[in-house]
């Protein structure tokens, strides 16, 4: 089965390496600058650096062409490709819109057989076949037949009791410029980088989790890190709970809606209730 993944950030990441493990071939579509905060789990950095590594698993920037070998050796093409114009030439199996711009920004259910989109900005039944909600909380994961996911509370969701003090904004206008690395340990009051010259300072203690690549262009308020209070230097180095459960919703919802469970002897069925 071939999938297509719009965008490569940490969610979307998250998303292939749960498809990819199923025995799936995953292809990456991301923007020419990825804005991705946490770049140690995230596929964008091969269009960065030209080939990445997230949990075992390689990706490597590709153009088109060089889809079949790749995907051959087990390694998965990101290509420079926002608009996803690939997925008229590849045909895919199924199409996974996993941008996160809490809108949609051109995913239709008629791109694929199956269509699913994460988070808010979908509606299952309108844009896609099915949606996966991505907020935090009872309800993370879950596959949406019929309706939209929550709506987006622009609030970040809690971990080890922070919830929007861990995340650092760009402070201005201007290209980012970092201070400090992922996994580096901060204090508040620690500057973590700069925009226009002007400090991006940590509020709270911990590890410092994700940061925007340096010269990318930022704007005031934009989300340009994030600090982990748990102080695990080894959750920079694999997705996130979040990622995972996100990625096994979209996992269902391809197998539900493809019939490949139905088509299992022994497959247990039940309709979602959601």
């Amino acid at each position: 089965m071939l999938v297509v993944i719009r965008g490569a950030g940490d969610i979307a990441t998250g998303v292939a390496l749960r498809l990819y493990r199923a025995g799936m071939e995953v292809v990456l579509c991301e923007i020419p600058v990825p804005t991705s905060i946490r770049r140690t789990v995230c596929f964008s950095e091969a269009v960065r650096l030209g080939e990445t590594e997230v949990e075992g698993v390689t990706a490597r920037l590709a153009d088109l062409e060089e889809i079949p070998d790749l995907l051959s050796r087990g390694v998965v093409p990101v290509l420079v490709d926002p608009e996803g114009t690939c997925i008229g030439e590849l045909e895919p199996d199924a199409v996974v819109d996993a941008i996160l711009a809490k809108r949609n920004l051109g995913t239709s259910p008629d791109m694929a057989p199956v269509v699913v989109a994460v988070g808010p900005g979908f509606t299952a039944g309108v844009d896609c076949h099915a949606v996966v909600e991505t907020m935090r909380g009872h309800y993370l994961g879950r596959v949406i037949y019929d309706g939209p996911a929550l709506p987006n509370t622009a609030v970040p969701g809690l971990i080890g009791g922070y919830a929007g003090e861990r995340v650092l904004r760009a402070p201005a206008d201007g290209a980012f410029e970092g201070a400090l690395e992922i996994g580096d340990r901060v204090e508040p009051g620690d500057v973590a980088g700069y925009v226009d010259g002007q400090p991006m300072v940590c509020t709270i203690g911990g590890i410092l989790r994700g940061l925007l690549a340096d010269g990318v262009p930022a704007v005031r308020g934009m989300k340009c890190g994030d600090v982990d209070p748990r102080c695990e230097p080894d959750h920079c180095l694999c997705a996130s709970d979040k990622a995972l459960a996100v990625g096994g919703g979209v996992l269902e919802a391809i197998l539900n809606l493809s019939g490949a469970l139905r088509e299992s002897p022994g497959a247990d069925w039940e309709d979602s209730f959601f």
